[in-house]
């Protein structure tokens, strides 16, 4: 089936046909709410729970929009309102692309490039770490998923030049400050990788 088929049959009450969607997009909804709550654990549960969110709330999903772009509004959403009760605090991201989550390394590197990219990682995640949630989330959607300032506008309902405006100035903030933060993340421990969510018996 197609990926609208098995929306459209989901829709209609048949609850197996969402399990080919949650497969298709588990790991970049799990990497995404890692990157925002910078916790496997606490990323796993909210996975699970933005999809659940996203079963319940299909009929409402436009099929002329597209459905990662729904699927990241509604993780992201889920994972803002987490971080606001943390009441994190304000910083910024660089301007360069980021490293991904280490559950996506190329199996082919060696151990000291493994490391150095584990390394950098961790200290990217420290960065992540104190963002403030909304500009969090535009950063790893930008810089992780590449998604454009049009998507990224979509999923947050930032208009575009807000969008661009919250990445410039994240960005500028941050240079002025990195160079002390790789040195201090260098011993971090690297993430967990990514799990299997559970995808059958929708919704639980």
């Amino acid at each position: 089936m197609t990926e609208q088929e098995c929306i459209a049959r989901a829709r209609a009450g048949d609850e197996t046909a969402f399990t080919p969607l949650v497969e298709s997009y588990q790991a970049a909804i799990y990497n995404l709410c890692y990157r925002m709550l910078g916790n496997p654990q606490e990323a796993e549960d909210a996975a699970q729970e933005a999809f659940l969110r996203a079963y319940s709330q299909l009929r409402r999903y436009d099929p002329s929009r597209s459905f990662k772009t729904w699927l990241f509004s509604i993780a992201s959403h889920y994972c803002i309102d987490l971080l606001r009760k943390r009441r994190l605090t304000w910083l910024s991201i660089e301007d360069e692309a980021l490293p991904p989550h280490p559950a996506l390394h190329d199996p082919t590197l060696g151990p000291e490039e493994s490391a150095t990219r584990r390394e950098q990682t961790a200290a990217i995640q420290g960065l992540l770490g104190r963002l403030a949630p909304d500009d969090r989330t535009v950063i790893v959607m930008r810089y992780w998923y590449d998604l454009s300032y049009e998507e990224i506008a979509e999923a947050t309902g930032a208009t575009v030049s807000a969008v661009k405006s919250r990445l410039h100035r994240a960005r500028g903030a941050l240079a002025e400050m990195l160079p002390g933060e790789r040195a201090s993340a260098a011993a971090a421990p690297a993430r967990a990788a990514t799990p299997r969510l559970a995808v059958g018996g929708w919704p639980r």
